[in-house]
């Protein structure tokens, strides 16, 4: 019998607990949590935003450059993320030249359609450093030597680079690196990066 009687009494004891709903204790662990992670966010918030780029590094993330005035075998030299930028309008005879070479002549094979964009492939955009140490070629600005192949000499080791800026001659590994960019709508822009 004195069993029976415990459970009796254990059993609304149980039912009790289930019928009254959320407990304090519950309310102050979960007060507690919610003020940890909100005190964990306030924390965290500023050391993560901290690292994000700076206005002036998101403004030379980008360059403009105007390509509307730039004559055919003309080159033009620009700044993108502090480095030289070489924009040149090929002439129907340098495009011709870049063609007509094999790909299996080059170190770095590349055809001149694949370094341009479609509808633009007499506006060739490389970025103006040799890929051997990093120096800056010659062959953009008027009266440069542009080396044996017509396109860019680099007089530090003697890199050669055509017309499509290709890797012809010298010990530089690649090509002159093409960034990525976009022609404006019109056609007279385009935007690096």
């Amino acid at each position: 019998m004195a069993e029976a009687t415990g459970a009796a009494t254990a059993e609304p004891h149980e039912t009790g607990d289930l019928t009254d709903g959320v407990r304090r204790r519950d309310f102050i662990n979960i007060a507690a949590l919610s003020a940890a992670g909100v005190g964990g966010a306030a924390v965290l918030y500023p050391l993560i935003s901290q690292m994000a780029p700076s206005a002036d590094v998101l403004a030379e993330s980008t360059t403009e450059v105007d390509v509307s005035a730039i004559q055919p075998g003309q080159a033009i030299k620009a700044v993108f993320r502090k480095q030289p930028l070489f924009v040149r309008r090929l002439t129907p005879a340098e495009m011709e030249a870049a063609d007509a070479v094999p790909l299996s002549a080059l170190r770095d094979p590349q055809t001149l359609a694949e370094r341009t964009k479609d509808g633009h492939h007499d506006l060739l955009v490389t970025m103006g450093v040799c890929t051997h140490l990093g120096c800056v070629p010659l062959g953009a600005a008027e009266g440069e030597n542009k080396g044996e192949f017509g396109g860019y000499f680099c007089p530090c080791h003697g890199s050669q680079f055509d017309t499509a800026a290709r890797i012809r001659k010298g010990p530089a590994p690649t090509n002159l690196e093409v960034p990525e960019y976009v022609f404006s709508p019109d056609g007279s822009t385009i935007t690096v990066g």
